[in-house]
């Protein structure tokens, strides 16, 4: 009779069979680049994780905001780096107060 593990989504995998993990345990056995994880092996590994970016401070925030589309053009023509180049524009407008008193 054939087994089934149902998942949290109610799909159904079908089990091997004794007779089919003895054929894949021999195939493993067989095959001299394979190595057989043991239990003591087992206890000692650890998850692999990636040390990506640390988080930040004071992280940006994403906006979305409308402009005319040759001001975008042309920012965009700029090439790569853009965003940043007109972050550091409106920081520097925000410094010299351009924006009505909303100074950092």
């Amino acid at each position: 009779m054939q087994k089934y593990l149902t998942t949290k989504g109610g799909k159904k995998i079908l089990l091997n069979t004794p007779v089919e993990d003895a054929a894949v345990d021999a195939g493993i056995k067989a095959d001299p680049d394979t190595l057989e994880v043991t239990e003591g092996m087992a206890a000692q590994m650890r998850p692999f994780r990636r040390a990506g970016r640390p988080p930040l401070e004071s992280p940006k925030e994403p906006v979305t905001m409308r402009v005319d589309a040759d001001v975008l053009a042309a920012i965009k023509a700029t090439g790569r780096g853009w965003q940043t180049r007109v972050n550091s524009l409106l920081r520097e407008a925000v410094q010299q107060g351009r924006f009505g008193g909303l100074q950092r």
